[in-house]
């Protein structure tokens, strides 16, 4: 046991070495920001008039556009994410006000949402405080101590279609209207309520001008497709194989964000839409890097590029994982926790 806690603050000493070497990276450049934002914004308002004027052509037309637009709509969230992180913009009341504007289209009040991840980035991994901002996992030990009927209900949880189904429309049509969590404190309470009201006013426009075609074909369908990639690429960040979960009075912070984050090795074109966030355990070890500058990080440091290395393919059968093996360290699927 010795010789594992020796191991064990080995890695969390190096994983802390790296957040001085990475604390220079941290500044955001405004030109670059402002243009990143431009970009994202300018598409997605042309792709939602252009999917408007297509529903005078083709209803299929107009859905294929909004699907397309869900690329948009995801690097907006994005966005939104490194406002929260105070990586956006140097100006904080900009970057607040900017990520509560942005969460209106994405349907996230930016208040509650920053303080849930916060909470997510201080204790992922660390088996004694989850619960809040995280992907509910159970360990074996746990699960098997389940009645039959409460092993069901989180089998179904985490069936793919659930997690990536069914659950990013939940997730954000409905939990995210109330400050779940944070019921007892007002200014949660303000950016709820005012990000609802917000929504249902634009709804009530797109309404009064077009219908419910708009809402059908442009809305809904863009909103639910970037929801379902968002929740994927969360799933994937933490919730792999070797992953790194610890209970509270062994977990360490750094250690947790350098083994327990995922360097998801993505296309091009799909690193781009997603604003680099694949690139996950450098953003948990130094999470005000702004999104742009963190393949900058991997060129630099091949030692981080090297970690955690997940292909798309790989990926999937993370999927298949629903269970933390204490014993064998890794998580594991209910037919291996049987075995």
């Amino acid at each position: 046991m010795t010789h594992q806690n020796d191991i064990s603050a080995d890695r969390a000493n190096g994983a802390r070495d790296w957040v001085k070497i990475l604390s220079k990276y941290r500044e955001p450049d405004t030109i670059r920001s402002s243009s990143e934002l431009a970009v994202t914004v300018g598409a997605f308002v042309f792709l939602w008039v252009l999917a408007w004027y297509a529903m005078s052509i083709s209803a299929v037309l107009t859905f294929v556009i909004s699907l397309c637009n869900a690329a948009f709509l995801l690097r907006l969230f994005v966005i939104q994410h490194d406002c929260g992180h105070r990586a956006f913009f140097k100006n904080r009341v900009l970057s607040d006000w900017l990520g509560r504007v942005i969460g209106v289209v994405t349907l996230t009040p930016y208040d509650v949402w920053r303080s849930t991840h916060a909470l997510h980035h201080s204790f992922s991994g660390n088996l004694g405080r989850r619960g809040i901002g995280d992907v509910h996992t159970l360990t074996v030990e746990e699960y098997q101590r389940k009645t039959p009927l409460q092993q069901l209900l989180y089998r179904l949880y985490r069936h793919p279609l659930v997690l990536f189904g069914l659950g990013p429309g939940y997730l954000f049509f409905l939990q995210n209207r109330l400050p779940l969590g944070l019921t007892g404190h007002a200014k949660y309470w303000v950016s709820s309520m005012g990000t609802n009201a917000v929504i249902l006013i634009a709804l009530s426009v797109m309404f009064f001008f077009g219908g419910v075609m708009p809402i059908l074909f442009i809305f809904l369908p863009s909103t639910l497709l970037a929801a379902s990639a968002g929740v994927w690429l969360f799933y994937v960040q933490h919730q792999f194989e070797e992953t790194h979960w610890e209970e509270n009075e062994d977990w360490d912070l750094h250690d947790a964000a350098l083994h327990g984050s995922s360097h998801y090795v993505l296309p091009s074109v799909l690193q781009w839409v997603s604003g680099n966030i694949g690139i996950h355990h450098v953003h948990h070890l130094y999470s005000r890097i702004p999104y742009y500058r963190l393949p900058e990080v991997l060129r630099d440091h091949t030692d981080l590029a090297s970690e955690n290395r997940m292909t798309i393919r790989q990926s999937l059968r993370s999927a298949q994982l629903h269970l933390w093996d204490a014993e064998r360290r890794k998580l594991v699927s209910f037919k291996q926790a049987e075995a």
